[in-house]
C-alpha cells in the first residue's frame, strides 16, 4: 500500500492543475499517516454558511464550487469515541479499497454522503520487492504534473468539542497492471492509488454515489514512471 506521498510546493500548480489556490500555510514536503495534507473538495452550498476553519481557498465562480482543506492523512471515522482511539485507528486507514467502501464500517458513512475529494501529489512511493527486499520506489507521473488521487474526507468530532478533519486515498486492483504489479511484497494483491484523469475533476466530485464507482479506474502505466528514491532523502 502507498502511505506516504509528495505534496504539491507550487503555488502556481494548485491554480493550474486544481483551480485553487494554494494552501495559506506551508504543507510538509512529504505527508505520511497522521500528518497534516490538503485536499479538494464541494464547496459548502450554502454562501452564508460559516466556513471551516480548515477551510482554504476556494475555486473561481466560474468553475463548480471546490475549495482547499486541510486535514489529517489517515481518516478517522464518525463512530471513533475518543482521540486516543482516532489516533490508533487513523494511521491505518489512509488507504481505502475501492471495492468495499459501501460496506467497510470506516468508509461507508463518508462514502454514501458524497464525501469524495480529491488529494493533489507530486509523487508517491511504494515498495519494489523484486530484489528480495523493499527498495522504496517514486512513481510519478511521465509529464512531471501532479497526480490528483480519488479520496474520501470526514469531520469527527469528539465529546469535549475537539474536531478533527481527516481523509484517505482511494486504491484499484493492480495485479494485471504493467506497472504496479512489480510493488508490494510477494504474495499480495497489488494495489494502486486510484489517479483521476485530469478531466474528471469535477465529475468525481460531484457525481452521485452510485456513479462515483466509474471513476475507480487503473491508471495507464504509460503515463507513470517508477525510480529508486535515493539514499537520504
Amino acid at each position: 500500500m502507498s502511505t506516504r506521498y509528495e505534496s504539491v510546493q507550487s503555488s502556481a500548480l494548485y491554480a493550474d492543475a486544481f483551480h485553487v489556490a494554494s494552501p495559506a500555510a506551508p504543507v510538509g514536503a512529504e505527508v505520511w499517516p497522521r500528518k497534516p495534507g490538503v485536499f479538494i473538495r464541494q464547496a459548502a452550498t450554502d454562501p452564508d454558511a460559516d466556513a471551516d476553519t480548515d477551510t482554504v481557498t476556494a475555486m473561481d465562480a466560474s468553475r463548480p464550487s471546490h475549495e482547499l482543506a486541510c486535514g489529517q492523512f489517515g481518516l478517522v471515522p464518525r463512530w471513533v469515541k475518543s482521540a486516543s482511539d482516532a489516533k490508533l485507528r487513523s494511521t491505518k486507514l489512509v488507504n481505502a479499497r475501492s471495492e468495499t467502501v459501501t460496506t467497510s464500517n470506516n468508509f461507508r458513512d463518508a462514502w454514501l454522503h458524497g464525501q469524495r475529494c480529491i488529494v493533489p501529489m507530486m509523487a508517491f512511493t511504494d515498495d519494489d520487492w523484486r530484489s528480495g527486499r523493499a527498495v522504496p520506489t517514486r512513481i510519478a507521473r511521465v509529464d512531471g504534473k501532479p497526480m490528483g488521487v480519488a479520496g474520501l474526507w470526514e469531520s469527527w468530532t469528539g465529546s469535549e468539542g475537539d474536531v478533527i478533519i481527516s481523509y484517505t486515498v482511494l486504491t484499484v486492483n493492480a495485479n494485471s497492471h504493467a506497472l504496479m504489479s512489480r510493488y508490494q511484497q510477494p504474495g499480495n494483491e497489488k494495489r494502486m492509488l486510484a489517479i483521476l484523469n485530469e478531466g474528471a475533476y469535477d465529475a468525481w466530485l460531484s457525481a452521485q454515489p452510485e456513479k462515483a464507482r466509474e471513476f475507480m479506474r487503473a491508471y495507464p502505466a504509460n503515463w507513470l514512471t517508477a525510480n529508486p528514491v535515493e539514499k537520504g532523502r
